[in-house]
């Protein structure tokens, strides 16, 4: 069973690179925020999206059905993108091309990092990451896809 959604490396940094934002503040925090939620309630998704300004949680929404353990992947997931400056899936596929192990090459421990879907970068082009958007409650393929149509969403809005 693959658990990648058949992404490979390179289509996921591409996916970063196109997502670039010109500035990211706190009003740019909130508004992606909304954004996510939006799609969470119109599709009743059980989920937790959180959206990061270096480390500060600048939006946060536990949507119905979402849970405690949520709490413990957004957390792990976004130590991943911070490390790496990547997104989640993106660390993820990479290692598995290169048959590797993420956690023994980096000398991390699953128990605080997890290289699982929805921790994604919000890159900016004069400050490189400027924060991380998180989403857990759905299988992982899932939670990126939603942080990935969330950024598009929120960067069309901003360029129109």
């Amino acid at each position: 069973m693959q658990t990648t959604g058949g992404y490979t490396s390179k289509q996921l940094l591409n996916q970063e690179i196109l997502l670039t934002l010109e500035k990211f503040d706190q009003r740019a925090a909130i508004k992606m925020g909304q954004i996510a939620s939006t799609f969470a309630s119109t599709r009743s998704l059980p989920i937790i999206i959180e959206v990061r300004i270096n480390g500060w949680v600048a939006y946060r929404a536990s949507h119905e059905g979402s849970n405690q353990a949520n709490d413990s992947w957004l957390i792990r997931k976004n130590r991943v993108v911070e490390l790496t400056h990547h997104s989640t899936m993106y660390e993820r596929v990479r290692l598995e091309e290169l048959g590797l192990d993420w956690y023994e090459e980096n000398g991390l421990s699953e128990e605080l990092y997890a290289i699982h879907g929805g921790g994604f970068p919000i890159l900016t082009r004069a400050d490189g990451l400027s924060g991380v958007l998180l989403i857990s409650g759905l299988p992982q393929i899932e939670d990126h896809e939603l942080a990935l149509e969330t950024l598009q969403a929120f960067k069309e809005h901003e360029e129109s």
